[in-house]
């Protein structure tokens, strides 16, 4: 089962409280997805995910499919009892995967062929293929296979690579066989708005379930990502859900909650975790810093997770100096709690029609 109401619309811009509702449970939107890229957040529970208010996790079709393997994780039960996540999951096509993979990949009309990042081994993903991976997977939203076109690209080479996309988009919908899950078009035309606007249109065509905007977050200036989000965005059927994939700072995310996008995902959080960078409400800290040595305070007086409310900025800088695998648990509770309240604030302030100010007072 798969529905998306829309709850309340911000009356000063485009931001929109929705609901999803799954057959693992509901997502309040505007939602932001941890990064659960081979099954696991890295360094985190599935309880403290939990604890820290994430209601869903995206993982990783192309890796999945790898290591161990989709058929593995479907006879052990699919992937929600594999790693012990009964709540709704994500899964992205492999699409981004097999763009980074550089020379190792060759994309032809049927697919991408691709050498394994791994052993070499030698692949074939098509948009069947990555259907049928997702179905075996158990994803509550699946999406399509699409090519993540480069940036820069010049018009011919988008122009190319959209009709790849919208032809495979048609092929996925086509080999859909369970449609109690849900299956999202990806929205692709590199930095040129009349393709975006001709994906728009293809897609909504083809009837899915929800619609997301792709190819962003792979080089590009910032502001024309932000000039995407802008126009395109509205021109998204505003029934289905909207995500906005790859993003982001917690100020791109305001920013396109203002746009009206409902889902995001981001390795920011967690990666930034691993490597000291924390966030709070009154400043970035780099946790290995000599300034916090001495420091006895909570990293964040008004965070309420569990790294804030038992340990000192003094303890999680000793942590970290001295290399402790404590140091990467505590830090990513910490920051994917702090992107867990940033959605909720957003979500109240949209619930309270006052969004619009709590964008302008944003400082990070």
């Amino acid at each position: 089962m798969f529905r998306f109401d829309l709850i309340k619309k911000d009356s000063q811009t485009a931001a929109r409280l929705g609901k999803i509702t799954t057959g693992h449970g509901v997502v309040r939107t505007p939602a932001f997805m941890p990064v659960g890229t081979q099954g696991t957040v890295k360094s985190m529970l599935p309880e403290e995910i939990r604890n820290c208010g994430a209601e869903i996790i995206l993982s990783n079709t192309y890796h999945l499919y790898l290591r161990p393997g989709h058929e593995i994780i479907r006879k052990l039960g699919g992937l929600h009892r594999f790693m012990n996540w009964p709540h709704p999951i994500l899964t992205d096509s492999g699409g981004f995967q097999v763009f980074s993979l550089g020379p190792l990949r060759k994309i032809i009309p049927e697919g991408a062929i691709f050498r394994s990042h791994i052993d070499g081994s030698r692949h074939v993903l098509t948009p069947q293929r990555a259907v049928e991976i997702q179905e075996a997977l158990g994803a509550d939203i699946m999406m399509c296979l699409d090519e993540c076109t480069p940036y820069p690209a010049t018009r011919a080479e988008a122009e190319k690579s959209l009709r790849l996309t919208l032809r495979w988009a048609e092929l996925c919908k086509s080999a859909q066989t369970d449609h109690e899950r849900a299956l999202f078009g990806i929205i692709q035309g590199s930095s040129y708005l009349d393709l975006r606007r001709q994906a728009v249109a293809t897609m909504a065509a083809l009837d899915f379930d929800g619609y997301a905007l792709g190819g962003v977050s792979v080089g590009e200036p910032k502001d024309i990502m932000y000039q995407i989000a802008d126009v395109i965005t509205p021109e998204m059927p505003s029934e289905k859900p909207r995500y906005l994939m790859g993003v982001g700072t917690p100020a791109d995310i305001v920013f396109a909650v203002s746009r009206g996008v409902d889902l995001f995902d981001c390795v920011i959080p967690t990666r930034c975790a691993r490597h000291g960078l924390l966030f709070t409400n009154t400043e970035n800290v780099v946790i290995k810093n000599a300034r916090w040595r001495e420091d006895h305070h909570p990293l964040d007086e008004t965070c309420d997770c569990y790294t804030c409310k038992n340990y000192s900025r003094g303890y999680l800088r000793h942590l970290y100096v001295a290399g402790e695998i404590l140091a990467m648990v505590l830090n990513t509770i910490h920051n994917v709690r702090y992107y867990m309240r940033l959605m909720e604030t957003i979500r109240q302030a949209i619930w309270e029609d006052r969004f619009a100010k709590l964008q302008k007072d944003f400082k990070f």
